[in-house]
């Protein structure tokens, strides 16, 4: 992978974005975009949209990942100076136990913490058995009391982020970090954008990265309103199904094997000719890629189909291993190829392809 590449998915991991607390991370979207773009411009929710018009104008074809990560917000300060917190996004309760996490006060000092829970050793052997309550959970901040955690600024509202460092597994193409769900979405629109830009394309392209998915898809349903594309393409992550203990009903997808083709999740079936294309498209370039089924999840596609009078739209994913938790991993080859796919897709939407394909 080129240093460049690799810089780019280090400063996107790296950033803090909870479900409406974006900033960070759009401050990334914009650094990269602006040499590649026309335009730059925000739905009223934050979403961010950068223009590039090919020759001649052509289709409007949105492409786009989403900016924020699972996380937590601060509710309340408790008189020890522990910190109570509401988990947004999906959140299992095993993976959050003495993981560490970081606390952006509104004057955006960084605050460190941990989740604290209870030592074995004062648990009985029953409790050892059973699920520990998110509920009874809190952050350990090293404060003593609600005054100082005060005066260290942090106040209920505040973003709470997974705290671990990008690494690149022992010279593996492996590369673990937190939030690839979906800061390698937003990678993938943002290269799209980069190559398309410098090679060409016969249509307006619309690269974005949109707000708080993991709360219900709803930069997904005020961006691509605001674009009005003629084709939309989600950019998101899915579950890989190559480590112990999987069953290839729950997931079959391998790191390394290439992107996921979205052919049927829990809020979106995708538009039939367009998966075909993409599809072709994979086939005719030999581009690897994997058939995938999220029967309890969807992506921004969800949302981006059902705007205005409705916009074929499809989901293009890259795997991701132990998603919704502090240390999530992917395979470099697999954001390559997904960045291929979908540079090689929009470069082949031109008028007479989205018109065949938009004809009933």
């Amino acid at each position: 992978m080129l240093e460049k590449d690799e810089q780019l998915l280090i400063d996107l991991t790296s950033a803090r974005g909870v479900p409406g607390n974006e900033e960070e991370v759009r401050e990334v979207f914009k650094a990269y975009a602006k040499d590649y773009a026309e335009d730059i411009f925000f739905d009223g929710l934050g979403s961010v949209i950068a223009k590039h018009s090919g020759k001649g104008g052509g289709p409007k074809i949105f492409i786009s990942g989403h900016m924020d990560e699972v996380g937590f917000m601060v509710t309340k300060i408790t008189d020890k100076g522990f910190i109570e917190f509401q988990t947004l996004g999906g959140w299992w309760g095993q993976v959050m136990l003495a993981q560490q996490v970081e606390i952006k006060t509104q004057a955006g000092k960084i605050i460190h913490g941990v989740i604290g829970s209870k030592p074995p050793h004062v648990l009985s052997a029953e409790a050892r058995k059973q699920p520990y309550d998110v509920k009874e959970m809190f952050i350990d901040i090293g404060a003593s009391s609600e005054e100082e955690a005060k005066e260290w600024g942090i106040r209920p509202g505040d973003m709470i982020t997974p705290y671990i460092e990008y690494k690149r597994m022992n010279d593996s193409k492996f590369l673990l970090a937190k939030a690839w769900d979906n800061r390698v979405g937003t990678a993938v629109s943002l290269r799209v954008l980069e190559n398309l830009s410098k090679e060409g394309h016969p249509n307006c392209l619309f690269a974005g990265s949109d707000v708080m998915e993991e709360v219900g898809l709803r930069g997904a349903r005020t961006s691509t309103h605001l674009v009005n594309p003629d084709i939309a393409i989600a950019l998101d992550t899915g579950t890989a199904g190559d480590t112990p203990g999987m069953s290839p009903k729950e997931a079959d997808s391998v790191l390394g094997k290439g992107p996921q083709i979205l052919i049927f999740d829990a809020s979106m079936v995708p538009h039939k000719k367009l998966l075909n294309f993409v599809i072709n498209v994979a086939e005719e370039l030999e581009i690897p890629f994997q058939y995938t089924v999220i029967a309890g999840g969807g992506t921004d596609a969800g949302q981006m189909h059902l705007t205005r009078d409705g916009i074929p739209s499809i989901a293009i994913t890259v795997p991701v291993r132990y998603l919704h938790s502090h240390t999530s991993i992917i395979h470099e080859d697999d954001y390559l190829n997904t960045v291929k796919l979908v540079t090689e897709v929009v470069r082949r939407l031109d008028d007479a392809k989205v018109n065949e394909l938009r004809s009933y």
